[in-house]
């Protein structure tokens, strides 16, 4: 079996979002049911199968493992032994619809069941018409000129019409661009009709198209279609707490050196944290300019490797360096990926600054940021004080979880203590309050985006990556698909949506300077993809992948 140790480039790689209008995928669901036992009423026929456009043969790895230790396995006859849909457990539509987590906040369930007297002819311009007609019901007239890339889940999804009773041959004569994308979108539109019939056999013809070391859509595809599977099982919260590391389940977790070697992967073959620590330094630097005693709060500290570089930089300041004192908050990935508490930080930050004469104190807030109260932060008079939330906000839970809403009350906090600058950096996505298919379709977007920048770094059959998607971005994927209410922590935000928070807590936008915008541009043409793109509005500076927005950085003062 073989694997492609290709680099592809943008002219090969990412069709995607170049294609022909008449070629492009709109995010469209066209409602088919499949008929148990592939018995088609109107025609009587059986044994009729679906088969989607083969992709060359790639060897696979164990990935993730959503069924509980107590669950009962199923054979799906799978031709691989590691396939993702194989030694599952049964459902039925009974079961399993009892299983979805959380129906109220998932409008998608209302969707009516398949109507009824439907068929399809046998003269193929009528059975293409019908497809049009499944289209138009789902997204509208306008549905042809949908880029699948660009998905809106404020343009609203309209409730479909289905086609029951169909034979599945001619289905994929009719439409041969049926693919694995297509396919993860007809599957979970199922979940959210709650039609566990059609999802289950979606996913026993998916986990034959999906790999760990394929093209970016089949790995994006085998961790999405685990989310899927994980959101029936109910398992989604422990698969994420495993690779998060916050409850390790199996003598295959990754140990502290292995998940900091992973972080450090993504961190040197993608820009997403360079782009957060580049621009928050900056920004940090400007304002602080001609402060002697600076104080930090930074509400992920993580490695604490973005302060080795601002502590560089203030070593070299004109007149001497100013005092500095970081507060670190820490979460339990990087807990683990350390190998122990803060005091690993503390230490090498403290020999660090030593070593670059820059006075320098820690302390440890070794919490979540839902924890934080303002005594635990230390704030001291005659300190400048800047505040860093490095892709972290989204993690509180709002006023949709919980009425303690951590998030505005964060802000709110953080506010109370008149930091010169606050420094935010944040995904550009929403799945905040989507309902669950909406939410599918901007995580499939988002990460397919992502997935692709990937492949252009490190080849497919790399195991480094392969571990690195897995434990670092796996998770984020299986939480958003799979969790609902207080177990979906992944909760991204749009930045019109930040802004209003911030607005409302008693901010206002810091315009960010030309100096700040060259610094990112010039990381950017000098260590990664010329494919990635970086743009200065709405205050804020906008990490593309191509024309996906991937990231957002802004900052803030009182």
């Amino acid at each position: 079996m073989q694997t492609s140790q290709e680099h592809h480039r943008s002219s090969s790689l990412h069709g995607l979002y170049h294609q022909p209008l008449q070629e492009i995928d709109p995010y469209c669901v066209q409602h088919f049911q499949i008929i148990e036992n592939n018995v088609c009423p109107d025609t009587g026929s059986q044994g009729t199968t679906v088969s989607f456009q083969p992709y060359p043969e790639q060897p696979q790895f164990f990935t993730l493992d959503s069924s509980p230790a107590t669950v009962g396995y199923i054979d799906y006859n799978s031709p691989s032994a590691t396939s993702f849909l194989s030694n599952r457990s049964p459902f039925s539509p009974q079961v399993s619809q009892s299983c979805l987590s959380d129906q109220h906040h998932s409008p998608d369930n209302t969707y009516g069941s398949p109507a009824s007297g439907s068929s399809v002819a046998d003269n193929g311009n009528e059975f293409k018409h019908k497809l049009r007609e499944i289209e138009i019901s789902l997204l509208g007239s306008e549905s042809g000129i949908v880029d699948s890339c660009h998905y809106c889940p404020n343009s609203g999804i309209h409730k479909p019409t289905f086609v029951s009773g169909c034979d599945w041959n001619q289905l994929v004569q009719m439409d041969p661009s049926l693919d694995l994308r297509k396919g993860l979108i007809y599957c979970a539109d199922a979940i959210s009709r709650d039609d566990m019939t059609t999802a289950v056999d979606w996913m026993e013809l998916l986990g034959k198209q999906v790999s760990v070391s394929g093209e970016p859509i089949q790995r994006l595809g085998a961790y999405m279609l685990e989310g899927l599977r994980a959101r029936l099982e109910r398992s989604g919260s422990s698969i994420y707490k495993a690779l998060k590391c916050v409850e390790p389940t199996s003598s295959v977790e990754p140990t502290s050196s292995e998940l900091k070697s992973y972080m450090t992967i993504l961190y040197q073959i993608c820009p997403y944290w360079q782009f957060a620590y580049k621009s928050s330094n900056a920004v940090i630097e400007e304002v602080m300019a001609n402060e002697p005693r600076i104080h930090i709060i930074d509400f992920q500290i993580a490695q604490g490797t973005q302060w080795e570089h601002l502590i560089y930089s203030l070593a070299r300041r004109p007149g001497g360096p100013p005092f500095v004192r970081i507060t670190g908050v820490d979460d339990s990935q990087s807990f683990h990926a350390r190998g122990g508490g803060l005091d690993i930080i503390k230490q090498r930050l403290t020999k660090y600054a030593e070593s670059c004469r820059v006075p320098f104190e820690f302390h440890n807030a070794a919490m979540s940021g839902c924890e934080v109260v303002q005594e635990n932060l230390n704030v001291q008079p005659g300190e400048a004080l800047a505040v860093n939330f490095p892709y972290v906000l989204h993690h509180m839970p709002d006023e949709s979880v919980s009425t303690q809403n951590h998030r505005d009350r964060l802000l709110r906090l953080v506010k109370s203590l008149s930091p010169k600058v606050v420094t935010i950096v944040e995904q550009e996505s929403n799945t905040n309050t989507s309902p669950f298919f909406a939410r599918f379709l901007e995580t499939l977007d988002y990460y397919t985006a992502m997935f692709e920048s990937i492949d252009v770094a490190r080849p497919r059959n790399d195991k480094q990556r392969i571990s690195a998607e897995q434990h670092c971005v796996a998770r984020d994927i299986v939480n958003m698909i799979a969790c609902e209410n207080a177990e979906r922590v992944e909760r991204h935000e749009l930045l019109g949506k930040w802004i209003r928070r911030l607005s409302m807590a008693g901010f206002t936008l810091y315009p960010l300077s030309t100096s700040v915008t060259n610094i990112v541009n010039n990381l950017l043409k000098q260590q990664f993809h010329e494919n990635y793109r970086l743009e200065k509005r709405d205050g804020a500076l906008y990490l593309s992948w191509l024309e996906r927005n991937m990231a957002t950085s802004s900052a803030w003062r009182c």
